[in-house]
């Protein structure tokens, strides 16, 4: 009976082995084919609040810029920021998936974002073997930004005040192409600066989207809650293109917070990022399961 379990352990043992074998086969042509490329990755949801998520993803961004290829995160914090509000007794308002933003809000904001969060994410990269640095949009004037108005839906003529959110004027990209030749994974905090030195909130899904165009990026990855977008029935779409991505706001299948990810997902596709994916940042190891393997998961932005 021990030879016979004996046996079985080396079959399982070699059969691990094997497995492992093949999944190392399997990367090889995504890690030759994005060597050297830009991958702009935006890190929310459960991603940032799961401690296992959090390592596992802090692995596969280390992983990757080993193998070659430069990772920038950019990050919300939605959740930390609600939780912070709540304690001080602010009350949240959204508008289209956009979060109000006086200037008591603001402040936790940028308590948050550049402060707490963007720490921590940088500490987990760099516990995992990484070299990050982390950024908002005010270091080296790289996020200049105005005001957001938002249209209303029942008159796009009206235009709704929603405090200190700002919209991406235009980014400097220099400080993240320094770091990135220098081996480092830049890290960024969604705020945005002013003509006249204020701060503004934009939304995490929107920045990643306008620095993965300008940067040039191979591809942007959209970490969400869900597997990706679904359709009226909860089905996952693994492949969309803007057509049906305008049906689909018009019937009302896509609202509040997948608005801007959808937004900045097409956005990115018509500008040259080669591919723009929403995928399940719940599931451990979604990031390399995105990139490395055939499959892949989540959904793919068409660009036509």
């Amino acid at each position: 009976m021990t030879n016979k379990n004996t046996a079985d352990s080396i079959a399982e043992a070699g059969s691990n082995a094997t497995l492992k074998a093949n999944v190392l086969a399997e990367a090889l042509p995504y890690i030759r084919r994005f060597h050297g490329k830009t991958i702009v990755v935006k890190y929310g949801g459960n991603a940032m609040t799961d401690i296992a998520l959090q390592k596992s993803f802090a692995h596969d961004v280390v992983l990757l810029k080993l193998v070659g290829m430069n990772p920038v995160v950019v990050h919300g914090g939605g959740p930390q920021i609600e939780q912070l509000l709540e304690r001080l007794n602010i009350k949240s308002q959204f508008v289209q998936g956009m979060r109000v933003t006086d200037a008591d809000t603001m402040d936790v904001v940028e308590m948050v974002l550049g402060g707490a969060v963007n720490k921590d994410i940088v500490t987990l990269i760099n516990q995992a073997g990484g070299k990050a640095v982390g950024l908002t949009g005010q270091d080296g004037s790289l996020i200049r930004a105005r005001k957001m108005m938002i249209s209303a839906k029942d008159d796009p003529g009206q235009k709704i005040d929603i405090g200190m959110v700002g919209e991406i004027a235009s980014i400097d990209p220099g400080v993240i192409v320094a770091l990135e030749q220098g081996g480092f994974i830049p890290v960024v905090a969604p705020i945005g600066i002013g003509e006249d030195g204020e701060t503004f909130n934009i939304n995490a899904d929107l920045v990643a989207g306008k620095l993965a165009e300008v940067l040039k990026a191979e591809k942007l990855v959209l970490l969400t809650n869900t597997p990706g977008v679904l359709d009226k029935q909860g089905n996952l779409l693994t492949g969309i293109t803007p057509r049906q991505i305008d049906d689909m706001l018009e019937d009302g299948t896509l609202s509040g917070g997948m608005l801007p990810k959808i937004s900045s997902a097409l956005d990115a596709a018509r500008s040259g990022v080669k591919s723009v994916h929403i995928i399940d940042g719940r599931t451990p190891h979604s990031l390399l399961l995105e990139i490395l393997t055939d499959e892949g998961i989540g959904t793919l932005i068409k660009s036509k």
